[in-house]
């Protein structure tokens, strides 16, 4: 008998920018095809949490969630170059948060060198993944809605384990897949067909908060002789199923 891997505690950030009289642009990175974990497929900035993100959390007696926002921030920063929630957040501070960061300082560490402060309350919880199955790696990931900074520098990739940057709009990104020219793989394409749904980020977070949070794990199920992958129908998702063969796991 086999058993899953033990999942991996991970956190993303799905950043926002509104577009009067259009649909919001979403901020996302293309994974290197050398990444053993989902590469060469378009993400939402993100990555496992450590320890250093837990200590900061501990420091700041943030709730049971604590140490995954501040992941979020640490690998958004780290993959894009944009700092949610980072007090100053313009180019000079986030660029030497990033420098250290990619050096190995935690994030607690690196705000105090340069004087900046976290406030954890700009990311709003939007879902909760955990595909098992997985014959390599299981994440065990929190999805966090943010608003682009105002002022912040304009992201930029890492060119370590991402390749591209792109701001696109959900629907953009889903056609972009459709037609060969990217890869997502089945919790992206879920999420972006749920952020497809909204106008502006407000609305995003309304749906969002009308949800409670609960881990998301995919099952297999027979349809009229054919299987797919699904995921339950009450947590805000237009799709909910898909057949297998279609299916780009990570």
């Amino acid at each position: 008998m086999t058993t899953d891997p033990v999942p991996i505690p991970a956190a993303t950030v799905v950043i926002f920018r509104d577009r009067a009289g259009a649909p919001p642009e979403l901020l996302m990175v293309e994974r290197s095809a050398a990444m053993v974990f989902a590469g060469g497929a378009m993400v939402f900035p993100g990555g496992r949490i450590d320890p250093g993100d837990h200590a900061l959390a501990a420091e700041l007696e943030l709730d049971d969630d604590g140490p995954a926002r501040v992941a979020a921030v640490r690998e958004s920063i780290e993959e894009a170059g944009v700092g949610p929630g980072v007090t100053p957040g313009d180019a000079t501070t986030i660029a030497r948060l990033r420098a250290m960061l990619h050096d190995g300082a935690t994030m607690g560490a690196a705000l105090d060198a340069v004087g900046a402060s976290f406030d954890p309350d700009v990311l709003v919880p939007f879902s909760r993944w955990l595909p098992l199955g997985m014959r390599a790696r299981i994440f065990d990931t929190l999805f966090y809605l943010t608003r682009m900074p105002e002022g912040a520098p304009e992201p930029s990739v890492d060119a370590t384990e991402n390749s591209r940057l792109v701001w696109t709009t959900a629907a953009a990104m889903l056609g972009e897949a459709d037609a060969g020219r990217a890869t997502i793989i089945f919790p992206t394409r879920r999420n972006l067909e749920r952020l497809a749904l909204f106008g502006d980020y407000d609305a995003a977070v309304v749906q969002a908060r009308a949800h409670a949070i609960r881990a998301i794990t995919p099952w297999f199920e027979e349809r009229d002789g054919v299987r797919h992958l699904r995921i339950p129908d009450d947590q805000g998702y237009p799709v909910t199923a898909e057949p297998a063969d279609t299916v780009r796991r990570a």
